[in-house]
């Protein structure tokens, strides 16, 4: 069965292009989400495998969004993506419990690299 994914980013242009990443390499995208306020509602309602989250969003940050699904679930498997230049945000995010972070623009090896590290 093919694992599930929630991509969460503001841009709707980011979301897109790694859903495509994730699709042809034969995982399930169950869901999307703009913002921290929608990752953490998605996330109580589709229980996906991983989750892909954005740091810099409107209305509630990645990392404010990653703190509340850990309180949800500890075993939460999180992936943060960071633009350059963001890596005081990403170590902030990997001792949240982030377990890995990729960087945009995104690479297909890397991207699927993290994933399959992260899911096992």
């Amino acid at each position: 069965m093919a694992k599930q994914i929630l991509i969460v980013d503001d841009a709707a242009f980011m979301r897109m292009m790694i859903k495509d990443i994730l699709t042809k390499n034969g995982f399930e995208v169950v869901g999307e989400a703009q913002d921290g306020f929608e990752a953490v509602e998605k996330y109580k309602e589709l229980s996906p495998d991983l989750v892909t989250m954005d740091i810099t969003m409107p209305e509630m940050d990645g990392i404010t969004a990653l703190k509340k699904i850990k309180e949800e679930n500890t075993e939460a498997k999180v992936i943060m993506c960071s633009a350059m230049g963001q890596q005081a945000m990403v170590i902030d995010a990997i001792q949240t419990g982030a377990q890995d972070f990729i960087v945009k623009p995104f690479q297909e090896d890397r991207v699927i690299e993290a994933i399959q590290k992260v899911l096992g």
